[in-house]
């Protein structure tokens, strides 16, 4: 930091000493006084120009003293035109204030923020340099989304994985959620999660951002982790006057039926002469909701295909979001500014979780000891369980599992000039966090209990009881309590530079830093009454409660009976010595503690040359190197003892870059990008650790050779804007990537430590995988009051070097086949209606030891509703309705008919109020 401090002195003397030529710089902004990013700033006459930033700001540098024709375009908008003159040493600052209208004929249908919404992500798009989509805030205030993740699974070409009804892990064209990054203001986010690298996608309320950036073809100055694409979110900038917006609002969660409540309030305003600019942000949210779900493992008996493990499980979710974020810049005059922003994520989520499981199934199946009494049914006997989850009692706990997530970032960089030089800088902290305070866990189990097998409709699956009330008399299994804590640190910065090399080239180069440490402690513990008998024996001699529901979304046959109330577990006192004896159970969890720490160090250069006004190449090469050390543990079962595992890895990778673009006409672009690309492991992946549970009989193992995957990537893409609002895009996409990352379960295995017969799973890396798609996307407004949102998209994929199945012509997991996207709206000047059509074919998730044993995440439809009317231009009240087909999260076993995982969750709705007070 010092060395950047004295590097920023001696520019600032520099340019203080004056400039050989001219600056042109100047600001964009519609008739409301609202910043236009994206527009096109044009020298007319020449090939010079450029396009304005988030703020609507703008720079030209290096330009002979004399008279110029500026020339600005934005789609929606009539051009505007102004004369500038340069003079030697001066900065010249121009105005512009676009207004709507016609152009040569051709209608500019503008209703109210959505379409300008609209407008400003398609100028953006339509001018960036690279291949990209973006949603505007306004943009994602026209869909039914309470997150980020919701909002992103409207763009072409991304699905989203579920959890509890929200989309959280993202899929870019069919790759995998560790092929992605996520990025706020440029910066990668670090991840709650303990074993993997994924962000959490429904921890970011949708009102918190500005401006969804997916950045499909990397330029050689983006960080290159990003096989499938990068996501970059934009939080918002400071506005050019006073403003204060928000929202109030509440709706039900059907399967709850409980209040939704949601609350958002934005703040901005500019001081000090508009030197200083301020923004503040706050969100909240809260839900009660749940989930109605069955899961099945399936296995191939010796006497044919059936169950080995079944659950009924019902889920009781409490979720509370909140956010808030601010926002600063300072200019000090017109060639230097500096800024500071900073986000504050936190969510809470509650959980009891009522879970029925029959399991050693498979000892009856191939034994012969069942009854069929018809096609299908099946009497026989298994280990019956009856499970509560929950937590201590307490203020901040609840009596239930608490999640308490927590991502926040602080940034503070600048930007100046210095004659011809252009220099960015940035510094950032970063962390993510995951607690979850004892939490708690009872039990009740029997083995030999007569069971019903259903598996006459392997969609629906069923095992239980065949006398309900032989529930009361299973006996006390396990009473535990864990703890749980993942945390993920990150130091990064950077610093860019843009140097006109000539009147039609910019070279721009730079460094980079990124810093992390990973670490994830828990801890687990059993306690056995003293007194069994005077604690309850059985479930049916503790407080218990019957929590089956007669309108069970994943049918009326799954009854899922008593359980042991979550207030009881909560309340019991497990310190006390004299009620329970504690027993540590490493086993549990020793393995999977670890820490991490990873150090980027990062370069590039590029070169952006304007070879004619239509036609312009971007070549540059990248450099990173990485350097990971991690300690982890591994558990002797035998003499449970522990024994520290650690590694390390150090690696640079080298990766070139192209990107052209043609400018057909005004509108049209056509666009073609070759890069390269890396997705480093999982930082637990890596640990050498062990993991066995002798219940279970499954054994999982890290890997300290596993690679990183790297990726060579071509992209084509045509774009057709239209002016009044619109786009019709078509492309092509093809990825060779080598080293690709798996996780492979195989059965039956043995292991000269741990035993035979077991369930082993583990990351390893394939050979090579070859991803091809077709992408294209409709958006227009139809007619006056009607629009059109359309996309699809095609991806196909095949690998090598598969560990044990070579010879079968395997997909790479995670990619989904189809893709698509519909949206059609009516709107006037008050009024807005819009349904929504999301959908994404199914896709192999997890791989197996044979195609029988693979998981698969089924197919899905979201259908959704939303219409705001306008009370007054500041005031708009809203209703929304999502998940209108109460599409389940299902996964497969081997054939789409074999249901390995369905959970529901119903639709919810909102009613509400937004407002917009001043601009």
């Amino acid at each position: 930091m010092r060395k950047l401090m004295l590097l920023l002195v001696s520019l600032m003397s520099i340019s203080i000493l004056g400039n050989a030529q001219g600056i042109l710089k100047g600001k964009v902004i519609d008739e409301q006084n609202l910043s236009l990013p994206g527009a096109s700033v044009l020298i007319k006459g020449t090939a010079k120009g450029t396009t304005t930033n988030q703020n609507g700001e703008f720079s030209i540098v290096n330009l002979d003293p004399g008279q110029y024709e500026i020339l600005v375009s934005y789609l929606g908008y009539r051009s505007a035109e102004q004369r500038v003159e340069i003079e030697e040493n001066k900065t010249v600052f121009l105005e512009f204030v676009m207004e709507e209208g016609s152009i040569e004929g051709v209608e500019i249908v503008v209703f109210g923020d959505r379409l300008k919404g609209q407008a400003k992500a398609l100028n953006q798009q339509k001018n960036n340099a690279n291949i990209t989509n973006i949603v505007s805030a306004d943009q994602i205030g026209r869909f039914p989304d309470a997150n980020i993740g919701d909002a992103l699974k409207r763009i072409p070409g991304i699905t989203m994985q579920n959890d509890q009804g929200e989309a959280r892990n993202i899929i870019i064209r069919g790759m995998a959620p560790q092929l992605n990054s996520v990025t706020l203001n440029g910066e990668r986010i670090p991840s709650a999660e303990g074993d993997n690298r994924n962000v959490q996608m429904d921890l970011i309320p949708s009102d918190m951002i500005q401006t969804i950036e997916v950045n499909k073809a990397v330029l050689p100055s983006m960080d290159a982790d990003a096989i499938g694409g990068s996501v970059n979110l934009v939080t918002r900038q400071a506005p050019n006057g006073l403003r204060v917006s928000g929202t109030a609002a509440s709706g039900v969660n059907l399967l709850s039926n409980k209040p939704i409540w949601t609350g958002g309030l934005i703040i901005g305003n500019r001081f000090l002469d508009d030197k200083l600019g301020m923004i503040f942000s706050a969100s909240y949210n809260n839900h009660n909701f749940g989930s109605d779900n069955i899961e099945a493992v399936w296995y191939n008996s010796d006497n044919g295909v059936a169950l080995e493990e079944f659950d009924i499980r019902e889920y009781r979710v409490q979720r509370v979001r909140r956010s808030a974020s601010l926002a600063l810049d300072y200019e000090f005059n017109s060639n230097h500014k500096i800024y500071f922003s900073g986000m504050y994520n936190h969510r809470d989520d509650w959980e009891n979780r009522f879970r029925m499981r029959v399991s050693q199934l498979d000892d009856s199946f191939d034994d012969g000891d069942f009854t069929q009494s018809s096609p299908g049914v099946f009497q026989t006997q298994g280990r019956v369980e009856f499970q509560t989850k929950g937590g201590l009692d307490s203020d901040r706990i609840k009596a239930a599992r608490l999640e308490d997530q927590r991502v926040y970032n602080l940034t503070m960089g600048g930007h100046h000039l210095f004659d011809k030089l252009v220099m960015d800088w940035s510094l950032t902290y970063a962390k993510a966090s995951e607690e979850r305070p004892n939490e708690r866990y009872i039990s009740f189990r029997s083995s030999r209990q007569d069971v019903l097998v259903d598996i006459s409709n392997p969609r629906k699956p069923l095992s239980q009881l065949i006398n309900p009330a032989d529930n009361f008399g299973i006996g006390l299994n396990e009473i535990s309590e864990q703890y749980s804590y993942t945390s993920d640190r990150d130091i990064n910065s950077k610093i860019d530079f843009k140097y006109p090399y000539s009147n039609k080239g910019i070279l721009q180069f730079g460094a980079r830093y990124r810093g992390k440490a990973k670490d994830r402690n828990n801890n687990f513990f059993e306690y056995e009454p003293v007194d069994e008998d005077a604690f309850g024996a059985t479930l049916g001699s503790v407080p218990n409660f019957d929590y089956s529901e007669p309108g069970y979304l994943a049918g009326s046959q799954y009854q899922i009976g008593n359980f042991a109330d979550p207030l009881f577990l909560g309340n019991l006192n497990l310190s006390n010595s004299s009620l329970f004896e504690e027993g540590d159970l490493l086993e549990e969890y020793i393995s999977g503690n670890f820490t991490a720490k990873e150090t980027i160090t990062g370069a590039y250069v590029m070169a952006d040359h304007q070879f004619s006004q239509k036609f312009s190449l971007i070549g540059g090469l990248r450099i990173e190197n990485t350097a990971i050390t991690y300690n982890g543990n591994v558990f002797d079962v035998d003499n449970e003892t522990v024994s520290p595992a650690t590694g390390d890895q150090n690696y640079t990778n080298v990766m070139p870059g192209l990107h052209f673009k043609y400018d057909i006409n005004e509108n049209s672009v056509l666009r073609f990008a070759w890069s390269n690309t890396i997705a480093r492991p999982n930082y637990f992946d890596l640990v050498p650790y062990a993991a066995f549970s002798p219940e279970d009989e499954e054994l999982e193992r890290g890997n300290p050779n596993l690679r990183a995957a790297t990726a060579m990537n071509f992209d084509l893409m045509a774009e057709r804007y239209y002016q009044n609002v619109g786009l019709f895009s078509a492309g092509a996409f093809y990825k060779d990537i080598d080293d690709f990352v798996y996780t492979i379960t195989t059965q039956g295995f043995s292991d000269p430590q741990f035993g035979t017969n077991l369930q082993y799973s583990r990351p390893e890396n394939g050979g090579t995988a070859s991803v091809y798609g077709l992408e294209t996307s409709f958006q227009r407004q139809l007619f006056k009051n009607i629009g059109l949102y359309l996309n699809y998209t095609f991806t196909e994929s095949s690998t090598t070097g598969i560990e044990g199945r070579d010879n079968e012509d395997l997909v790479l997991p995670g990619t989904a086949k189809h893709m698509f996207n519909a949206s059609l709206s009516y709107e006037n000047e008050r009024l807005v209606v819009r349904v929504s059509l999301n959908y994404a074919s199914d896709y192999l998730d997890e791989l197996g030891g044979e195609g029988f044993e693979d998981r698969f995440y089924d197919e899905q439809t979201f259908l959704d509703v939303n219409a705001s009317y306008a009370i007054t231009p500041k005031w708009r009240i809203f209703a929304e309705g999502n998940n209108l087909t109460n599409q389940p999260l299902r996964y497969y076993q081997g054939i789409q008919a074999r249901t390995m995982q369905a959970e529901y969750y119903n639709a919810r709705f909102n009613f509400g109020l937004k407002f917009d007070l001043f601009r």
